[in-house]
């Protein structure tokens, strides 16, 4: 640390130095961090200052750990036939997204999915989520039925108005 006053009186007994103070300055400086601090009192102006050390070398930081990502969902292949005569097979109404968002086929991962191809379901019944903005929004069955096909995997983005699933009855 040092201690410089000024102006500089010849150092005499009398000087009105406190040492008491100059501790308690550099207490301060310790105690919050700071380089200097300077005190005027009439005439006479203590500054305390302390000077920082680096080690040799560039200063480096590790980088902070990155939060762990939850796992991607395994890719589903839905995959259109390409034979005429299949898609024309694949009548039936056809129950669309009414929003973008991440469709679901079941209430949690461990549970298993809403609906399968051949169930039969009721008017209200719900066949999937589709999420938006954090919001789970049940999609139902506009009508009884059954299910003839699925056709988005589990946590799958949608956008608005693609078909999720097909019903027929």
């Amino acid at each position: 640390m040092a201690v410089s006053k000024t102006p500089a009186p010849k150092p005499s007994k009398d000087d009105g130095i406190d040492a008491g103070l100059v501790r308690s300055l550099a207490d301060i400086l310790k105690e919050t961090g700071l380089t200097e601090i300077e005190v005027e009192r009439g005439e006479l102006r203590i500054r305390v200052a302390r000077e920082l050390t680096v080690a040799a070398g560039p200063v480096t930081y590790a980088a902070a750990p990155a939060a762990p990502a939850a796992p991607a969902p395994a890719p589903v292949a839905v995959s259109m036939p390409s034979d005429p005569a299949t898609i024309v097979a694949r009548a039936g109404e056809q129950v669309k997204s009414p929003m973008v968002g991440t469709a679901y086929l079941k209430p949690s991962p461990e549970a298993g999915n809403f609906v399968q191809p051949g169930d039969a379901v009721k008017k209200g019944q719900t066949l999937l989520i589709v999420e938006a903005m954090k919001t789970m929004n049940p999609i139902q069955a506009p009508r009884d039925g059954v299910v003839v096909e699925v056709l988005v995997g589990d946590a799958q983005p949608v956008e608005f108005g693609e078909p999720l699933v097909l019903l027929e009855g």
